[in-house]
């Protein structure tokens, strides 16, 4: 019995986060923001350490510190420095801030692999809670902005044409990657996390001919990677979130196989 309870708990949570995960995952792919997914996460370690020394929910502090990279990436992009050079500086800042502080914090019975690498199976019904209220959350604001993101995806010019604002976009989509992250730390952790968004929608980007059959495929392959790497971390006694994220990669692994051998040999 309890087995079965902590299996339909962390099912329900990976469910959560990977229905998330997948669509905005599709608009990472597209802009090229793995990288700000890593410097989020990273940053989201800094977050647990001022919980901790202020004594406030670990949610709390995830989210304030992962909205900061967010809203500071946003303001330093374009000024004179590259996206890329900005972004490996802020995320391993972030993570290596982020670790000393826990430690320095002098906190006793600090599990810090449970941040890197997650902790699934020891989720509450008020993680599962603010997990489906952030997934739901996140996919309202797509099915909202979902041509206004788009077509600032595609092109600024052509979103300043129709009337939108391409940086308004890009801002809506950082925060939504900042909540994803904070609503996921505990669960996949933030090594993780950036992996679950990118690994689906990398997938499902060669099997969809459209961006809406992309983003759907792709909440489809996160909850599959999520069901199955759960099972697999039952079966062969490992941690559930590598377990996850390996059964995406397999998963990419496998399709991008398939492309190729139907490339070479097809036509």
């Amino acid at each position: 019995m309890i087995f079965d309870a902590f299996f339909f708990s962390a099912l329900v949570a990976g469910i959560g986060i990977a229905l998330a995960a997948g669509p905005l995952g599709c608009f990472v792919v597209w802009r090229r923001m793995a990288y700000f997914g890593d410097a989020t996460a990273h940053a989201a370690i800094l977050g647990v350490a001022l919980a901790l020394a202020f004594d406030s929910a670990v949610s709390v502090g995830v989210i304030v510190s992962a909205t900061g990279m967010a809203l500071a990436v946003f303001l330093l992009t374009g000024r004179g420095l590259a996206v890329d050079t900005l972004l490996g500086v802020a995320a391993h800042s972030a993570l290596a801030f982020g670790v000393l502080a826990l430690v320095l914090t002098g906190e006793r019975g600090i599990n810090l692999e449970a941040y890197l690498f997650g902790d699934i199976l020891n989720v509450s019904m008020q993680d599962i809670g603010l997990i489906w209220a952030g997934a739901m959350l996140i996919g309202g604001l797509l099915v909202w902005r979902w041509s206004s993101l788009l077509t600032a995806t595609v092109s600024d010019d052509l979103a300043r044409a129709e009337g939108i604002q391409p940086a308004r976009e890009r801002l809506i989509l950082m925060l939504a990657v900042a909540l994803l992250v904070a609503m996921s730390i505990e669960v996949v952790g933030a090594l993780l996390v950036t992996a679950l968004l990118v690994i689906p929608a990398a997938t499902a980007r060669s099997l969809a001919r459209t961006p809406e059959g992309m983003a759907k495929l792709s909440a489809i392959l996160a909850v599959t990677a999520t069901s199955l790497g759960l099972i697999a971390a039952f079966a062969l006694d490992v941690p559930a979130g590598p377990a996850i994220v390996a059964t995406s990669a397999t998963g990419f692994a496998i399709t991008t196989l398939m492309g190729a051998f139907k490339r070479t040999h097809l036509g």
